[in-house]
């Protein structure tokens, strides 16, 4: 059974249109990381500086397994867009109707 991943991040003032790109330039790497099934990206509309991305992966392993992926100086460009640190949990789907 697949797991959802939903990642929260807060972009810092001013940095919104910087955070977002970068966000958009790693989704290929996620999604063509072994394990994922589907990637999904979320803008607010209450508060545009927050942003969502919402993965489907064959197991939690996978996901953690994916972080590699992503070349250390590519997330270390992250940081300075960032308000807090990103927050993010697992999910299981329950029912679907």
């Amino acid at each position: 059974m697949s797991i959802v991943r939903i990642g929260e991040v807060q972009a810092k003032e001013g940095m919104t249109e910087d955070l977002r790109d970068f966000l958009i330039s790693i989704m290929s790497i996620i999604k063509s990381s072994e394990g994922c099934e589907s990637v999904q990206f979320y803008q607010s509309h209450d508060d545009v500086t927050k942003f969502i991305m919402i993965e489907v992966w064959d197991s939690i392993k996978s996901h953690q397994a994916s972080v590699k992926n992503i070349p250390s100086e590519k997330l270390n460009e992250i940081r300075p867009l960032l308000a807090a640190s990103p927050s993010g949990s697992y999910y299981s789907l329950i029912d679907e109707r």
